[in-house]
């Protein structure tokens, strides 16, 4: 069966188990498809309308996973489906939408297969933020919590096997155990995070984006584990105050620049790596508040920035946002886009240098043209064509 997996790493969690289902079911035919969507932006959702499109043109069974085909977390209404992708109407009898996950709960036998060389653990879905540029609450709904021992459980398997990574994911990650994701003073997510140290023995443990305002001095004890990798993927979104009102976070820049600067002073034997998601050219960016990001990107020393450009979702959907006055207009996105790859790039080029001569422990992922793909602890990706063993571990140095 062919497939493609777009978005974030809940769709790579559930990729398993649906194409385990599919193999169980005797529907894993060539002539099917499957595609795991995503909604982040409207141009997200026209990438992969162009590729339904052309694989329905070789006459595939069509299968729609994800956020395309969810609504407040039940199974969209097809004539809804239609009229946001009108373009895919008559193909509708070529066309299935389903649930992204087929027993309806987080356990199966696909959990002794993996696509990846890390296994995806998911500990909660959904969110109650309502920050005005995001669609993705009105398709995954409110927050909800995975149980520990479930959590556990699945470790311990994997860990008991070959498997030697794991990335803990999420919608709103360190929401875990919240009444809802506004109540940050209720998550547990600490918790959980020193009883995978206590209860397992997996030993690279990953965290994939978190939201600043879930993070305090605990966590930051916590994650001086050198089981936990050095590397951080932050959920900021910008660095004015303005900006951050108006998208409805739950912090301001003061919180957001203490929480960096706890990042910056961590004791690992390589340099902290931390990535952020940015939202560029959203709604009443001034050049003072651009120039404010850029600075917060320098200063905080952001290895990677993940820059999403404000989508309206025009596409059949919207945004409060959407509604907003003074929307950037086309120039200036192209200058600032400029500017932002430009200081992105300087910050990480410095990075790596720091990095150069440091011995890393990597996991071997995958080869490519004749060359092992890896990343160290902290996220440098890296290839050799040396002969190794894919799910090894090795020391290298740079």
């Amino acid at each position: 069966m062919q497939y493609k997996i777009f978005g974030c790493k809940v769709n790579k969690f559930y990729i398993n188990k649906r194409l385990w289902y599919f193999s169980q079911n005797n529907l894993s035919d060539d002539k099917n498809y499957l595609i795991a969507t995503c909604v982040v932006t409207d141009r997200a959702k026209n990438k992969r309308l162009k590729d339904v499109q052309k694989n329905l043109q070789d006459w595939k069974k069509i299968y729609i996973t994800w956020c395309w085909v969810f609504d407040k977390w039940k199974l969209i209404d097809q004539d809804k489906f239609y009229s946001i992708y009108p373009e895919l109407q008559k193909f509708q009898n070529q066309i299935f939408l389903i649930w992204e996950d087929p027993w309806k709960n987080f356990k199966s036998d696909s959990n002794k297969t993996s696509l990846y060389t890390k296994k995806f653990i998911l500990i909660q879905n959904g969110c109650d933020n309502f920050c005005t540029f995001c669609l993705t609450i009105m398709k995954r709904g409110k927050h909800r919590s995975r149980p520990l021992d479930e959590i556990i459980d699945e470790i311990n398997e994997f860990s008991d096997s070959w498997w030697k990574e794991i990335v803990l994911t999420w919608i709103n990650l360190a929401a875990r155990w919240c009444d809802n994701t506004n109540k940050t003073n209720q998550s547990q997510f600490n918790y959980l995070l020193q009883e995978i140290l206590n209860q397992t023995t997996i030993p690279r443990i990953r965290i994939s984006s978190i939201w600043p305002e879930y993070l305090d001095d605990t966590f930051f004890h916590i994650i001086e584990n050198p089981r936990i990798m050095p590397h951080f993927h932050i959920s900021i979104q910008h660095f004015s105050d303005n900006i951050l009102k108006s998208m409805n976070r739950n912090y301001d820049s003061k919180y957001l620049i203490s929480v960096l600067q706890k990042f910056q002073s961590l004791k690992r034997e390589v340099p902290v790596s931390v990535w952020a998601d940015l939202i560029i050219w959203f709604p009443w960016e001034t050049e003072s508040d651009f120039q404010t990001m850029l600075d917060g990107i320098s200063d905080y020393n952001i290895t990677k920035v993940h820059a999403f450009p404000f989508s309206w979702h025009t596409k059949g959907e919207s945004v409060p946002a959407w509604k907003y006055d003074n929307q950037i207009i086309h120039s200036i996105k192209l200058s600032r886009k400029k500017q932002l790859n430009l200081i992105s790039d300087q910050v990480r080029n410095n990075f790596i240098e720091k990095n150069k001569w440091l011995r890393h422990s990597v996991l071997i992922e995958e080869k490519k043209d004749n060359k092992w793909q890896w990343r160290t602890e902290n996220y440098i990706q890296v290839k050799l064509d040396w002969d190794y063993k894919k799910w090894e571990i090795i020391q290298i140095k740079l």
